[in-house]
């Protein structure tokens, strides 16, 4: 762990976190408010999907789609228009809307293979995202001059990574760069957060081998095929098995840092409460997970 006792945490020069967790919890109401003090840089990872990996993806989608409108097919094919993604850290619909959700495509759905498909790109944007982690650290110090950093992961990172190994090469690349710090909500967090997705229902991503089940099942369960399926009413209904099918994973990603719980988040006012927070979670951490020798690392703050 890249911060081994809170005196160390707090005496570091050089701050560096990954929030993890459910949508909803405060992963981006924390690095936003790091970032508007000025001294951290709030990297976005699903910002940095819909922009440097997804973003000719989602903004092909776009022209597909004004294509079918012959004014605006006009104006495309004279280059008189241009249609673009403005995807910004608060506003991620525009990736969202390019991951759909598989169902009737009469109800705006999409058939299953092609929602597969931007799945998998979705996951293979999301481990390169994650990777980039290391270059926008030493981006932040070279141009910005900002020595603490904060990555604001999306709710998926737990699909992407295999969190139960001995070793996965993308944990393995962020623990050695940032001390992963897991927001964990409770049995009302989790109805809370069902009860608002069921009301505005949004995509998001899946692990391939959840999602496949999870198709079966319902179409099984309700006695539908493919091209019947509501796509609303399947996302709500795999929605609350994500939930849990997530907390195990987020669980075991935890042992390689700190867990702060939803309702000591919803206390922090400033940066300085988030850091005497995180210095109580690295103290408390279970004596089986604090390790018991130092090792040698040359991307350690304090070196």
């Amino acid at each position: 762990m890249l911060y081994q006792t809170q005196a160390e945490w707090l005496a570091a020069p050089k701050k560096r976190v990954l929030f993890f967790g459910m949508s909803g919890l405060g992963k981006t109401f924390l690095a936003s408010m790091l970032r508007g003090s000025g001294e951290w840089f709030h990297y976005s990872v699903d910002y940095r999907i819909g922009t440097r990996y997804m973003g000719e993806l989602i903004a092909d989608n776009f022209k597909r789609e004004a294509m079918k409108v012959p004014f605006l097919r006009e104006l495309l094919l004279s280059d008189s228009v241009y249609i673009a993604s403005n995807i910004t850290f608060e506003n991620l619909a525009p990736l969202s809307t390019y991951l759909g959700k598989p169902g009737s495509v009469t109800r705006g759905g999409l058939e299953f293979a092609e929602y597969m498909r931007r799945q998998d790109q979705h996951r293979t944007a999301e481990i390169a995202a994650l990777l980039d982690s290391g270059h926008f650290i030493r981006r932040a110090q070279e141009i910005y001059g900002l020595d603490h950093f904060v990555c604001d992961s999306g709710g998926s990172v737990c699909e992407v990574v295999d969190p139960f190994a001995e070793t996965d090469p993308v944990l393995d690349a962020l623990q050695r760069e940032l001390l992963l710090v897991w927001i964990k909500g409770s049995d009302a967090h989790t109805e809370e957060l069902v009860r608002r997705f069921d009301r505005a229902p949004k995509p998001m991503y899946y692990q391939p081998e959840f999602l496949d089940r999870a198709w079966t099942d319902y179409r099984v369960e309700n006695g539908l095929r493919a091209e019947q399926v509501n796509p609303d009413d399947f996302i709500r209904w795999t929605y609350a098995r994500a939930l849990a099918h997530r907390q195990p994973r987020y669980q075991a990603m935890a042992r390689r840092g700190v867990t702060l719980l939803a309702e000591e988040v919803a206390q922090v006012r400033t940066p300085d409460d988030l850091t005497a927070l995180i210095g109580h979670a690295i103290e408390r951490r279970p004596p089986q997970e604090r390790p018991t020798e130092r090792t040698h690392d040359a991307h350690h703050p304090a070196q």
